[in-house]
């Protein structure tokens, strides 16, 4: 599941799943007419997008653009108890027969493979930690004090500068930016 946050200029007005955030948000706009929220996934950090017009089913029923991004489960034959969705590979002809000639079958040999990936690719979590955090404060906090020089230390994996840095922002920029950082600085 996806989690999201919303901001009202600097403040945290809502955190959850899409649906929850969008129909927080929808009552807070009929409430007080002058809201500018941002909304960004807490897994990209990107900023993103909704309409919120029209009534609160018709909210929920576009909000399935943004859940169709998630794998849905196989219903059809295999192992549905298993969550196993079928997917096509392409390999070339000597792929094919390194594969052919493993111990274990193909799949295990795949599986075994991608796991010693990803033991292998902290590197990628840490990036991936750094990209996000950078997307959420360059759309939210670009403007504020130390921020060029902030996102510097964050890719040099400095938390003590970075959080040096970052500590005169508002609280709720500071503490979401810490939250999004985590995979950076752990």
């Amino acid at each position: 599941m996806f989690i999201y946050t919303a901001f009202d200029g600097f403040k945290v007005i809502a955190q959850g799943n899409l649906e929850e955030v969008a129909l927080l948000l929808k009552r807070k706009i009929r409430d007080q007419k002058a809201l500018s929220a941002l909304i960004f996934s807490d897994l990209t950090g990107r900023q993103i997008d909704l309409d919120l017009s029209g009534t609160e089913k018709q909210v929920i029923d576009r909000l399935k653009v943004y859940s169709s991004q998630e794998p849905q489960a196989n219903t059809g034959a295999g192992r549905p108890k298993l969550g196993v969705i079928p997917r096509e590979i392409s390999l070339l002809p000597h792929h094919w027969e390194w594969l052919i000639n493993q111990d274990g079958g193909s799949s295990a040999v795949i599986r075994n493979l991608i796991d010693e990936k990803i033991k292998n690719r902290s590197s990628d979590k840490i990036k991936a930690s750094q990209e996000r955090t950078y997307k959420f404060l360059s759309a939210i906090a670009g403007n504020l004090p130390n921020f060029e020089e902030a996102t510097r230390y964050l890719y040099r994996k400095d938390k003590k500068k970075f959080t040096e840095l970052i500590s005169s922002w508002p609280k709720d920029i500071v503490k979401h930016s810490m939250a999004l950082a985590s995979g950076v600085f752990d």
